[in-house]
């Protein structure tokens, strides 16, 4: 059996692909915004290896695994049923409810760094809200699920708090 080649080269005069087939600039909002979100999973993938807790980590990949899905809704047009649902606004309130429920109130701002793991999910909380701008940004122009947008607002959320949980919290 012949192994498929990696490459496909119908990237070569600078367009790509989006999962509903439709082929745009590599440089369109609408890519910038699926690239970024792309950036996030890489981010929490780092976070997760890092991570002491194991409550943390299986959070971590269950939201990289609804990342996938947050992606292809921003890489698609008119797509039949968008794949973030309120579903998926619920779990992630629940998620960071249950984390921010082990932690003290927050009297002072905090810097990134206590931990390892607690400084890759500040990074991924960054990159959150980059993508959150790329994707407001690309709302002006064009259909975006709005439950995406609530969906990354939240994960910066998220990412925030179990960088604290990490950090002040960890094996205990």
């Amino acid at each position: 059996m012949t192994k498929a080649a990696v490459y496909t080269r119908t990237g070569d005069k600078g367009t790509t692909g989006l999962y509903t087939g439709e082929r745009v600039p590599k440089q369109s909002l609408r890519v910038e915004a699926y690239g970024t979100i792309d950036e996030i999973t890489s981010a929490l993938g780092l976070a997760r290896a890092l991570a002491t807790r194991q409550d943390i980590k299986a959070t971590i990949l269950s939201v990289q695994n609804t990342l996938m899905s947050v992606m292809a809704d921003v890489a698609s047009l008119n797509l039949p049923q968008p794949y973030i649902t309120d579903y998926n606004i619920k779990q992630i309130e629940q998620t960071i409810d249950s984390f921010d429920a082990k932690l003290e109130p927050l009297t002072h701002f905090l810097l990134p760094g206590d931990t390892v793991a607690a400084g890759a999910l500040d990074i991924a909380r960054t990159t959150t809200r980059r993508a959150e701008r790329q994707l407001l940004r690309l709302a002006e122009t064009e259909a975006v699920n709005p439950n995406v947008l609530i969906y990354i607002n939240r994960l910066s959320d998220l990412c925030f708090i179990l960088g604290r949980v990490e950090a002040e919290v960890g094996n205990k």
